[in-house]
């Protein structure tokens, strides 16, 4: 890569366990643009100065992850009407001398969700988390015409994603019928492998697809739980290479090679 590499990134504390560097500079690479993608590891007192190289000019613009997604909409000249929607930005598009946030999560949620073939419409469907990817779930789910419910640990906080929210605490009460729980948490990423967002003593709704958003491991502790429960799980995979791809065209203007996108993925969780 040249150092005249224009320059995009992932914002985020922490981001050392994202794959996403691998799919785009794979992407960037088989199109032969002179493009790059980096990691950016923001504590939030770095938040401003890193949203200060993108007006700059310094990047062209960023993917943002936790805990970041709320935290940058401030700081932008212009938000998507979904993003608004939302209340949540994934990816940050230099346009001129204006910052316009976006969130791509939706898009790479339903495109994900759809692939699985579960219809949602009327059906219970369980949220573990209430941040920005929690936020984008319930976007799509609404859409959907699923019933929703929200868990966390801060309830209040909850209140603001969905009006139908419980603590963690009462996942023992949930809705047996339940058809989907969504885990947009952190807990179970890497390198902390051995946590779940599910208590061990709580028995799993029986028909529930379990769609874990974390993507690293690749098979987290809450879906080997629900495996060993006999439900099927989907991990965050293809969720994150189609929010990338959403990502990557409001970049450059240009559609993505998705399949090399996902081999790079794959590849790179070899290298785990």
């Amino acid at each position: 890569m040249t150092t005249s590499a224009l320059t995009v990134g992932l914002i985020g504390w922490p981001v050392e366990h994202s794959r996403s560097p691998a799919m785009h500079n794979a992407a960037f690479a088989a199109l032969g643009l002179a493009w790059r993608y980096i990691l950016l590891p923001t504590p939030l007192d770095q938040l401003a100065a890193v949203i200060a190289r993108i007006r700059s000019g310094e990047l062209q613009g960023a993917n943002v992850t936790i805990p970041h997604k709320q935290a940058v909409m401030p700081f932008l000249d212009e938000i998507d009407p979904a993003a608004q929607a939302v209340g949540a930005v994934n990816t940050i598009v230099r346009q001129a001398d204006r910052l316009v946030g976006f969130n791509t999560d939706t898009l790479g949620f339903k495109r994900a969700l759809i692939e699985t073939g579960v219809d949602l419409e009327g059906q219970p469907c369980a949220i573990l988390g209430a941040g920005g990817s929690a936020r984008a779930a319930v976007y799509v789910l609404r859409k959907l015409d699923a019933q929703i419910m929200v868990y966390a640990r801060d309830v209040e906080k909850a209140r603001a994603v969905h009006a139908n929210c419980q603590s963690l605490n009462t996942l023992r009460e949930i809705d047996p019928a339940t058809k989907l729980i969504v885990n947009t948490t952190p807990v179970g990423l890497s390198p902390n492998v051995d946590a779940s967002p599910w208590p061990a003593d709580v028995p799993l709704p029986k028909h529930a697809l379990i769609f874990d958003l974390l993507n690293n491991p690749a098979r987290t502790k809450f879906m080997q739980q629900a495996e060993r429960a006999g439900l099927r799980t989907v991990n965050g995979w293809n969720m994150l290479l189609y929010q990338g791809a959403a990502a990557f065209a409001k970049w450059t203007g240009i559609e993505p090679p998705t399949d090399v996108m996902k081999r790079a993925l794959a590849e790179s969780m070899k290298e785990n």
